[in-house]
C-alpha cells in the first residue's frame, strides 16, 4: 500500500490502563476519578472540564509518583507485533493522548512510535500541582495532531488511520481516511468505519498487508 499514517489513542488502547487512574490511586482517589473518566469517555461531560477535575485530585502528590505509574503501566496485547508490521510495510505510527506527556515519552521511545502528544502533568517543588501545563490535548487537539503528522510526512489525508476508543478520539477519527474502533465506547463504535472487539492490536495487522 501507500506510504501512511496510523495515529493510536494510548489509555485502554496502546496501553490497557487509564494512567489518570493509576495516579488517583495514589491519591486514594481512583474511584472518583473513574466515575468521571466513564463519562467523558461516553461523550457525557467535556473532556477538558473532565481532566482538570481529575488532575486536581493529584494535588501534593510526589513527582516520584510519575516514575512508579509508569512501571505499572500494561502494553496492550498485540501492540509491540503491530507496530513493528506497520514499519516493515513503510507505515508510520503516532501517539496521542489526553493523559501525560511524562508516561507517553518514555512509552513512545520503548514502542518506537515515531510522533506523539500528550497533556503535560504540572510539578513545582517535587509535587504535582494538581494542574495541566499548557493547552489541554483534547478531541480537536487530537484531530490536529493527525493532520499536522501527516502533513509533515507528505501523507494524504486518505491514507491516514485512527485508533481509539472513547468520545475523545471521534474528531481524529472523523479526520482519517480510515477509523477505527477498538474496544470502544458504543459512541464510537457506531461511527467508525472497523470495529475490532477482540483486545488484542493484532488484529489490525489485516487492515495493513
Amino acid at each position: 500500500m501507500n506510504r501512511f499514517l496510523v495515529v493510536f489513542d494510548v489509555d485502554s488502547t496502546l496501553i490497557q490502563d487509564e494512567v489518570i487512574e493509576l495516579l488517583a490511586e495514589e491519591a486514594g482517589k481512583r474511584a472518583e476519578v473513574a466515575a468521571i473518566t466513564e463519562a467523558a469517555m461516553r461523550g457525557e461531560i467535556d473532556f477538558a472540564d473532565s481532566l482538570r477535575a481529575r488532575v486536581a485530585t493529584l494535588s501534593g502528590l510526589p513527582e516520584s509518583v510519575i516514575h512508579s505509574t509508569y512501571e505499572r503501566v500494561r502494553l496492550t496485547p498485540g501492540v509491540t507485533t503491530l507496530i513493528e508490521h506497520i514499519h516493515s510495510v513503510g507505515g508510520l505510527v503516532g501517539a496521542v493522548s489526553g493523559g501525560f506527556a511524562q508516561i507517553l515519552q518514555p512509552l513512545a521511545e520503548r514502542l518506537r512510535v515515531d510522533f506523539h502528544l500528550a497533556n503535560q502533568l504540572g510539578v513545582l517543588d517535587g509535587k504535582l500541582t494538581g494542574g495541566v501545563d499548557g493547552a489541554i490535548i483534547d478531541k480537536s487537539a487530537k484531530a490536529a495532531a493527525l493532520v499536522r503528522w501527516a502533513a509533515e510526512s507528505g501523507i494524504a489525508p486518505s491514507n491516514t488511520i485512527a485508533v481509539g476508543d472513547g468520545a475523545n478520539d471521534l474528531d481524529m477519527m472523523n479526520k482519517a481516511g480510515l477509523g477505527v474502533a477498538f474496544n470502544a465506547k458504543p459512541v464510537v463504535r457506531e461511527r467508525a468505519n472497523v470495529v475490532v472487539d477482540l483486545v488484542d492490536l493484532a488484529e489490525l495487522i489485516p487492515l495493513f498487508r
